[in-house]
């Protein structure tokens, strides 16, 4: 239950956060580069702050677990997904856009699936083809 409270949370960050960015970004008549900048400096500053006590833990994660945080938290979803994120924000329309870019959890979950082997069940499955119908629905309109 408490990971549910968790992602509601995050979806409601994301989500008001996004039209807060939207409106920046047009404000300011800055590019998806400075937008991203912004966010990622900012979230940096308190972050670093927040983590400082944990920061122990680092060397002891090892390589690969730092390579797979460098590439999968820096490099795709920090960089290029920011850059994306921050691209289509600026140049659509906030309802099309930000349901089709949260739809991150169906690939992390489909990666998952065929990945790691977690289970799929049929409440998961329903859930994936809504959240696809959903694409396409906002796609075509």
């Amino acid at each position: 239950m408490l990971a549910m409270i968790y992602a509601i949370l995050t979806a409601i960050a994301w989500g008001v956060g996004g039209y807060f960015e939207k409106k920046g970004l047009q404000a300011g008549n800055l590019t998806p580069q400075v937008g991203s900048f912004i966010r990622t400096g900012v979230a940096l500053l308190i972050l670093s702050v927040l983590s400082y006590p944990q920061w122990k833990e680092i060397p002891q994660a090892g390589f690969k677990s730092l390579s797979l945080m460098v590439l999968g938290g820096g490099v795709l979803a920090g960089t290029i997904g920011m850059l994306c994120f921050y691209a289509a924000i600026k140049n659509g329309q906030l309802p099309r856009v930000m349901p089709v870019a949260f739809t991150a959890p169906l690939f992390g979950a489909i990666l998952a699936i065929t990945i790691d082997g977690d289970p799929i069940t049929i409440k998961i499955v329903i859930g994936m083809l809504l959240t696809v119908g959903g694409i396409i629905i906002l796609s075509t309109t």
